[in-house]
């Protein structure tokens, strides 16, 4: 069995997620966002808007500057021209993912989630999953919340079918879970649900995946995004079972696709994608947001990077270390600083509201080439400056380069 240093290991992961490839010289386009999207596998949606949704903040962070309706068209929009490239499901958390992962993440591979505390309410009204079916086969796409005036209005009318308005959204996520209904579009962020037979291609709806099957595919997506793992590595990047993620870790190996490896200094065993590389070096910068792929499994960029990050959004403000929604920091394979961001559109600038510098990080450097990123990120979300706040030792020399 080969070792490897981490230095080998972290290039190899970083390669793994694209930040090999330098960006595109032009406007990234639609084939620049499927490249990534072979790479990375599935892109995190989260309601916080702080700084940027992220789901836009992973692209802009292999890219650079793009238009943010490519993600959009990509997601929410199919023509016979450019037909859709992801939809939504839940894979590592609420997720964007490529159309035909679909039947993957419905083969039985994948544990039923949060939403699976909703079976009572669907056990014991039958008729109201009928009912919402009926509203968004009408309708959709259409939100919970007029899915529920529908609903609720109707059963106004007919004494002794009333419904509780949560139990309407209960169902709404209960099916979304199970994959009776997906989402149609997004406005303002809010999901509008619809039939699947709306949204996704036919060849897809109709390809049957068994569990097993599921597994070795989805973990080997997660081997690919990864580059080189632990089985906890490849488990979690689809929140997939223990047992089911060894299973398939072990058909993989014996079919070649993993190859078994150690990393020096990890505990556990690791496995490596094949044909995963491992560049001489890396470089380049890129701001990555709280749920980045890169960074979304803490242990592991602790193992990778010496980076020990938390998000603090749940902390109490006088509590919290670096802030409430903060950026790790990339630059040339190595994670250097962190910086708590907010987008302030009211006055049409990003604001620094902490900015920290990591251990033996040469500082003149890290605060010019964060000054260059953070200048590029406001001119992409349309904000005239960066104005740099007083709280961190990264603070004052960033405030002396951005003004």
């Amino acid at each position: 069995m080969r070792t490897i240093s981490v230095a080998v290991a972290r290039r190899t992961a970083l390669a793994a997620q694209g930040f090999a490839d330098q960006r595109p010289r032009g406007a990234p386009t639609r084939r620049h966002l499927q490249r990534m999207l072979s790479r990375v596998r599935l892109i995190q949606l989260d309601s916080v808007n702080v700084a940027v949704r992220a789901h836009y903040a992973p692209v802009f962070a292999r890219l650079g500057a793009y238009d943010p309706s490519l993600i959009d068209d990509a997601a929410w929009k199919d023509t016979a021209r450019k037909p859709r490239l992801l939809v939504e499901n839940w894979a590592h958390e609420a997720s964007l993912i490529p159309v035909e992962d679909w039947p993957l993440l419905h083969s039985g591979a994948k544990r039923p989630g949060w939403w699976r505390h909703y079976t009572k309410v669907v056990d014991e009204s039958p008729g109201l999953v009928d009912d919402v079916l009926a509203v968004v086969k009408e309708f959709g796409p259409i939100g919970a919340g007029a899915i529920e005036r529908e609903i609720v209005g109707a059963s106004k009318r007919a004494p002794g079918t009333w419904w509780q308005r949560s139990d309407v959204k209960n169902v709404c996520e209960w099916l979304f879970g199970v994959g009776r209904l997906t989402t149609g579009t997004r406005k303002a962020f809010e999901r509008c649900y619809d039939l699947p037979e709306r949204v996704l291609p036919p060849q897809v709806l109709a390809t049957r995946v068994d569990a097993e099957e599921g597994a070795r595919r989805l973990v080997a997506g997660s081997a690919t995004a990864l580059g080189v793992a632990t089985e906890t590595d490849l488990r979690d990047y689809y929140r997939l079972g223990p047992q089911t993620t060894r299973q398939a870790i072990a058909e993989l190996v014996e079919a070649g696709e993993l190859e078994p490896v150690r990393v020096q200094g990890w505990r556990q065993q690791a496995y490596r994608a094949r044909g995963a590389q491992a560049p001489r070096a890396i470089t380049g910068r890129a701001l990555l947001c709280p749920f980045d792929p890169l960074i979304w499994e803490r242990a592991r960029t602790e193992r990778l990077f010496d980076f020990h990050y938390r998000i603090e959004i749940y902390v109490p403000e006088a509590k919290r270390v670096h802030g409430y929604y903060v950026f790790p920091f990339l630059l040339d394979g190595e994670l250097v600083a962190r910086v708590d961001l907010k987008a302030d559109r009211a006055r049409g600038v990003l604001r620094v509201q902490g900015a920290f510098l990591e251990p033996g990080a040469d500082q003149a450097r890290v605060a010019s080439e964060l000054a260059g990123e953070l200048r590029l990120m406001a001119a992409w979300q349309e904000l005239d400056g960066v104005v740099a706040g007083q709280r961190g030792d990264l603070a004052a020399p960033l405030r002396a380069i951005v003004g």
